[in-house]
């Protein structure tokens, strides 16, 4: 298939041809939300502890005798009905969130990103993304002038100026062809790939 290769004035100068296995592809909302939800629950970290009731500082002794009181019987103050006792099933620094995606799958459900991208003509692809100098204004013209605003730019190899430029804009997000996620190409408004990228991504998910 054939996509709209546009300038700098977000005008389209031609077209290039792409795999239509990876930018023609139906689209999978289950298998799509199985790879967002597995990027998403592989990037959290176990950085919270809670005491269970062999954690907590509390006497093993008996509160009060077993009958004869009128109140419920009790065997420490350690329960996890007390107020200050443990907790029931508490969280550990080696919990364990990741969810496993096979590779097929994984690139599968990019796949599908990228095709569903194509039919909502929120995917543009540029022949090169440079900026001169180092200065947020000058990026923020330039993607004026292409009619872009909320945007992922996706290039072949990073270039410190560009990446500079980037740092300061809110809604412009720029990466390397090989840290394109599901999540942040389904999050922009519109995704921006040079052509360099787009060649690179269809090799990785060849």
């Amino acid at each position: 298939m054939e996509l709209k290769l546009i300038n700098d004035n977000g005008q389209s100068a031609a077209t290039v041809s792409v795999s239509d296995a990876l930018f023609g592809r139906d689209y999978n909302e289950s298998l799509v939300h199985q790879v967002v939800t597995a990027y998403l629950a592989n990037g959290r970290s176990a950085n919270r502890a809670q005491k269970g009731r062999s954690d907590v500082a509390k006497s093993t002794r008996k509160p009060w005798r077993q009958k004869g009181t009128g109140r419920a019987r009790s065997g420490m103050a350690s329960s996890p009905l007390w107020r200050g006792g443990g907790k029931i099933f508490p969280n550990s620094p080696e919990e364990n969130f990741s969810h496993k995606v096979n590779r097929k799958m994984y690139r599968a459900g990019i796949g599908a990103i990228l095709s569903q991208l194509v039919r909502e003509n929120r995917l543009s692809v540029v022949e090169n993304f440079v900026v001169d100098t180092p200065k947020t204004g000058t990026l923020a013209r330039k993607l004026k002038d292409m009619g872009l605003d909320e945007v992922m730019i996706i290039t072949d190899s990073v270039d410190e100026n560009l990446y500079l430029s980037s740092r300061n804009l809110p809604h412009v997000m720029v990466v390397e062809a090989g840290h394109a996620d599901p999540v942040s190409l389904m999050r922009f408004a519109t995704v921006l790939m040079t052509r360099g990228a787009l060649t690179k991504i269809e090799e990785l998910l060849a």
